[in-house]
């Protein structure tokens, strides 16, 4: 018998492949999701596997320029931390920073598909005013890829990050496939390991 997770994963497909995405961009989130679960459940070796798995993917399959690229490399460098390798942490994640400059400015080009929505009221009143819904929606893109940016500074500096990001993904995820969906998975599947306090 098949888990719900997996189960999910399966009914998700059509329509992320109907929407263009490929079986590796659904891994990855997956893979991500299921790694910062593990980690802030204190299981730190199920996390690292998981986040090397999903630095993997995203080698073999997004370009440089992809934000869960640079969100992949975060990770790693969290698992690197996280199994006491600080100077290639350090090393990742400034890597990381580095790639997520471009970030912010994708907020005003990513592709945003219309929502379903649970009346037709809210449906007429998105097709009246499309283009304030989508600036609406790039202001919130362009605010959460500020606060990865800052919180991926704070995590190269060993510091606590100042914003959380796993655990708004299961609220903030889009109920679509599109880019707005993968660009909110690169800010807030940032994997930020608690200190440890020895």
């Amino acid at each position: 018998m098949a888990s719900s997770a997996s189960t999910g994963w399966r009914s998700a497909w059509p329509a992320a492949r109907a929407a263009g995405w490929s079986r590796a961009e659904l891994l990855w989130e997956r893979l991500q999701d299921r790694a910062n679960h593990s980690l802030s459940a204190g299981d730190r070796t199920r996390a690292v596997r998981g986040f090397r798995w999903g630095w993997w993917l995203a080698f073999l399959a997004f370009s440089r320029i992809d934000p869960r690229y640079a969100t992949s490399l975060a990770n790693m460098a969290a698992a690197d931390r996280i199994t006491g390798a600080e100077a290639r942490a350090r090393r990742r994640y400034e890597k990381a920073l580095q790639l997520w400059a471009e970030v912010p400015a994708q907020a005003d080009t990513v592709e945003i598909a219309p929502r379903a929505r649970s009346s037709l009221f809210h449906l007429r009143m998105e097709a009246r005013h499309m283009q304030t819904y989508e600036a609406t929606r790039r202001l919130r893109l362009a605010a959460f890829a500020s606060e990865a940016a800052e919180t991926l500074t704070a995590l190269s500096c060993d510091r606590q990050p100042p914003h959380r990001h796993h655990a708004r993904w299961a609220g903030e995820r889009p109920p679509v496939f599109d880019g707005s969906r993968r660009l909110l998975a690169a800010c807030l599947l940032i994997a930020a390991p608690a200190k440890d306090p020895s």
